[in-house]
């Protein structure tokens, strides 16, 4: 059984919304997008992945599969099938050229959460008070990061630190990261866009969750702590509590 919350907001500076995020609570499905491009193409390319990713889900029987290679291999193609998608799009018609978008997904099975990632949408776990961080961001400081040449610290303050360097639908072909975790009844898992953990730092994230057993107040508390503290980006969090 999971609870669910999630909200969207265009935030304070930002004059469109590039996020997007879609639940199928029949499947335990939940996704969260960021679009990346110039004119309306970065709004386009996030709702056309949730969306691909949504029909895929809903037009195949995912149930079907028990082994973990199964399950994702399963979302591996639902995700080849929105880049492809999305990659026409751009080539296609000159005004959604270079349009792409991040993407968090989870699926709840059998006392597991099953997630995939591309670019850095995240996704963590709250467990007795304590925020993990599930998901590996694809950019260039991350990329730093895991040379040794900067500190995490560094990378928060470093000029190039939005350059993400995968993306749905940027490139013929992506390679999404799977991850694999035991889940245990009262954990929340959190998908989020960066404009929630760019503002939020993770203290009060995890003050906000054990404040709110409720997950759609849970992402309410969430939201308007990211406008409270500057808003500077769109924000969307799917809050799932076990």
């Amino acid at each position: 059984m999971v609870q669910i919350g999630f909200k969207c907001n265009r935030g304070i500076v930002r004059e469109k919304n590039e996020d997007a995020c879609f639940v199928i609570p029949s499947h335990d499905v939940y996704i969260v997008a960021d679009g990346v491009g110039g004119n309306n193409s970065g709004e386009v390319a996030s709702r056309t992945a949730v969306s691909e990713i949504a029909s895929y889900v809903n037009d195949n029987d995912l149930r079907q599969y028990n082994e973990p290679d199964d399950i994702f291999g399963f979302f591996s193609e639902a995700i080849d099938r929105a880049n492809e998608k999305i990659f026409t799009m751009g080539t296609v018609n000159e005004d959604n050229r270079g349009m792409a978008t991040t993407i968090v997904l989870a699926y709840i099975f059998d006392g597991a959460a099953y997630i995939a990632n591309i670019g850095d949408s995240r996704a963590y776990l709250l467990r007795s008070g304590v925020l993990s961080r599930i998901t590996k961001d694809h950019t260039y400081v991350n990329e730093l990061i895991d040379k040794g040449l900067i500190t995490e610290e560094e990378a928060e303050n470093h000029r190039q630190k939005n350059v993400i360097t995968k993306a749905l639908g940027a490139d013929m072909a992506v390679e999404p990261d799977f991850y694999r975790l035991a889940v245990e009844k009262e954990d929340v898992l959190i998908l989020c866009s960066d404009g929630l953990y760019g503002e939020v730092p993770p203290e009060r994230i995890v003050d906000i969750l054990e404040e709110n057993d409720n997950m759609n107040d849970a992402c309410t508390g969430l939201v308007d702590e990211a406008l409270r503290l500057g808003g500077r980006d769109n924000i969307t969090v799917i809050c799932l509590k076990i």
